[in-house]
Order: structure tokens, then sequence, then C-alpha cells
């Protein structure tokens, strides 16, 4: 039987596969984090740790680990720049993600951010709660169609064309850009490009050195006036002021963030932009999707421990 640190609550069901091998579950009885001191002193006393993107699982944590026997760390998201995966590996450590459970879901989440972006939803829906709707009127929360838009999806994945699909039953003319061609109709090499000749631009790619502010004020600049950004991503991908600036400038029409920099804080002028669909990271939150989230990261553990080779094990 080995030790498993769970370091938060997970959805009901989602540590199934780990009580039914049989492995001892470390947890909190209470739903709060651990800090990275705490995550540093349990994690030589366990073989293996399920831990959430907020959890920051660095060398020192790892290295913590590997003199007590930790063999895997599963992280309940796609995205994994909390772990320091070169340490793993130099140490001896899996790590594993949950790619592809949360594909459809984040996407449902990416298009109500187009149309509630795109149609002023947000702005309409506070006046209303406010008691300053002062009834209807014809140029009041005047968007923009989404139906027969352009959409620029930076980033192809699963969810990246997981929104193409959506977009194609509005009838949009969807492209989009990665590093390297994908030889899928509508892709567009230059970001600069696509940037460009969208209306609706919608952010699909991990963080990393190379996507931290992708999309910064130069990039800005480039869209059109009436153009709205979407980031269901990785907060760090957006530079959060710059989009800020752009949106009471008036020189971006509208955004909306699912993801921010500095979780779960957002910057001020963000939050005081006008034109802003904002939300609190919730892209996969649906009972369905978390919860098998939940139960891949625990099953990839399960494998590790038995010496099979998991299912969805971090190579890069």
């Amino acid at each position: 039987m080995a030790r498993v640190l769970v370091t938060r609550r997970l959805p009901e069901g989602g540590l199934e596969p780990l009580v039914e091998g049989g492995h001892d579950v470390v947890q909190r009885a209470a739903d709060t984090p651990y800090t990275h001191e705490e995550l540093v002193d349990l994690a030589g006393t366990v073989d293996a740790i399920v831990c959430l993107l907020t959890d920051r699982v660095d060398e020192f944590v790892l290295r913590a680990g590997a003199t007590g026997g930790l063999r895997v760390v599963a992280n309940v998201a796609v995205g994994y720049d909390n772990i320091d995966v070169g340490a793993a590996r130099q140490l001896g450590v899996a790590v594993c993600n949950t790619p592809g459970v949360l594909d459809e879901t984040t996407a449902d989440v990416a298009f109500l951010l187009v149309l509630g972006a795109s149609r002023l939803a947000s702005e309409a829906e506070r006046d209303l709660r406010a008691g300053t709707w002062s009834g209807w009127g014809i140029t009041q929360y005047l968007g923009h169609d989404v139906h027969g838009a352009t959409l620029g999806l930076v980033g192809y994945g699963r969810i990246g064309q997981a929104v193409a699909r959506r977009a194609a039953g509005f009838g949009m003319q969807v492209r989009h850009h990665t590093r390297h061609p994908t030889g899928m109709p509508g892709y567009v090499a230059e970001l600069d490009e696509l940037l460009t000749h969208s209306d609706i631009v919608s952010i699909h790619v991990p963080l990393s050195d190379s996507t931290r502010h992708l999309i910064g004020a130069r990039e800005l600049a480039l869209l059109r006036p009436h153009a709205v950004v979407v980031n269901t991503a990785r907060g760090p991908v957006v530079d959060e002021e710059a989009l800020a600036d752009a949106l009471h400038a008036g020189t971006v029409f509208a955004a909306g963030l699912d993801v921010y920099e500095r979780e779960p804080a957002v910057h001020p002028r963000l939050l005081s932009a006008p034109r802003t669909m904002l939300l609190p990271h919730i892209a996969s939150a649906s009972r369905a999707t978390r919860t098998q989230m939940a139960r891949v990261a625990c099953d990839d553990v399960c494998a590790v421990l038995a010496g099979l080779r998991p299912a969805n094990l971090v190579t890069a």
C-alpha cells in the first residue's frame, strides 16, 4: 500500500481509483491549500502526489520527495507549468496531466465568452440587476454579430478545434495559427496576419516562456477596433495591463476572460474596463468533467505505483 498526498478536496468519486487500489490517501480534513513549506515537508513522506494548478511543485518539493521515494506527481489539469518538469525528470519522478478530458467543456465556455463579450451581455445584465436600465432603446448595448464573423484561433490543439466546431454552427469563418503548419484548412503562418484579419480572437496555447505575453500591446494594436479578445488558456499568455489599456482606450472593442495573470488577483484596470466579460476560471467546471479529471489523475498514479506506464505521461 502506497501513501498518496492529495492536495485539495476533489469532486465526489474522483478518488475512487486510489481507494479501490488500496492506497493510503493523505489529505486535509478541510479544503484549504498546503503552503509550499508544507508541501516540501510532506513530499518526503509519500509515494505520490495528486495536485492542482495552484500548487507549486518546484525543485524543492521534488528533491524532498525523491529522498523519501516519491515516484509520481499527477496534476488535475491539462497545464503543468506549476510543476518543474525538468527537475522531475532528473530525479526520476513521473509527471502526469489530464489532457482530452476537458476539451469540450472548456470549448463551451470559450464560446460563451465569444458570445457574451461580442454582444455586451455582462454590461446589459449588470445594468438590469442594478436597476439602471430605463427600458428598451434602439441604440442600447450595440455589440457585434458573431454569425458570419472571422474567428482567429491562436493555438489549434484539441480545445481550439472544439471551438472551431462550434463556430461552424454560427457560420463563422475560422482561421488558426500555430508555430508549425497544421496542414488543415484555415492555417495562417503568421500570428500578426491572423490578428489583423480577425473579428474575434480566441487563445488556446499552453503557458511557456515562448507564450508568456504572447498577446501584448504590440499585438493588440494590430486588432481591428471592433475586435474581441477571448482567453480560456492561461492568464499570463495575455498582457493583462496592455489589454486593460486597449479596452479603456477603445482600440479593442471587448474581451472575455476566464484566466488571469496573478490569480486570484485581477488587474484593477481590467476590473474597471468597459465591455468586459470576466469569469473566475470556470472553463472546466462541470461536475462530470472535474470528476473525470480527478479520476484520470488518480488512475495514472495507480499505474505508476503498479510499475506501469501511465496513460498521460508528460514528456515535454
